[in-house]
């Protein structure tokens, strides 16, 4: 009796070792670490921003791969340069720096472009500094301390050369 238990066991095992219809889905980090950018992309299109009183030129990271790839690579970052990711809504925003050999400050905007939160992005960190509010639609990337340096700080509004950033990037859309 104890033999056929045994018997039934094992063959119940080996019906479940058939051949599968597919073959298995590669591991979702090995797709992600094959996605991630090799190289710092090309300088994207610029629009000038008013920061409080600070004019600044920023790049525009608008579609998918633009944001993903961000700064990263990037080296000797000028003073009054940075990045504006347009994020595809209002969210709890998560940026980190894989890849990234330069530390950053980061603002999160929210939609009416106005900066609620400020913070530091060290370089090559690859935990994600994510923002408190989940109303996030816009992140400005600086050189590190650039906020701290030009006395800016949260409840200060972000415009453009055209208006205000929900004219200039939400409209248009």
């Amino acid at each position: 009796m104890k033999f056929l238990g045994i018997l039934a066991i094992f063959g119940l095992v080996l019906a479940g070792c058939g051949k599968p219809d597919a073959p298995p889905a590669p591991l979702i980090v090995h797709e992600a670490a094959s996605a991630l950018p090799a190289k710092a992309q090309p300088k994207l299109r610029t629009v000038k921003l008013w920061i409080g009183p600070e004019e600044i030129t920023a790049e525009m990271a608008l579609r998918g791969i633009e944001i993903q790839t961000g700064m990263m690579f990037r080296t000797n970052i000028p003073e009054n340069e940075g990045m504006i990711f347009v994020l595809p809504g209002p969210q709890r925003a998560a940026f980190w720096m894989k890849n990234c050999p330069e530390s950053l400050s980061a603002a999160y905007i929210n939609t009416q472009g106005v900066i609620e939160e400020i913070h530091l992005l060290e370089k090559q960190n690859t935990n994600s500094v994510v923002s408190t509010s989940d109303g996030i639609r816009f992140v400005l990337e600086m050189k590190e301390g650039w906020f701290q340096r030009h006395n800016i700080e949260t409840g200060v509004v972000v415009r453009t050369e055209f208006g205000s950033l929900a004219e200039t990037f939400l409209q248009r859309r």
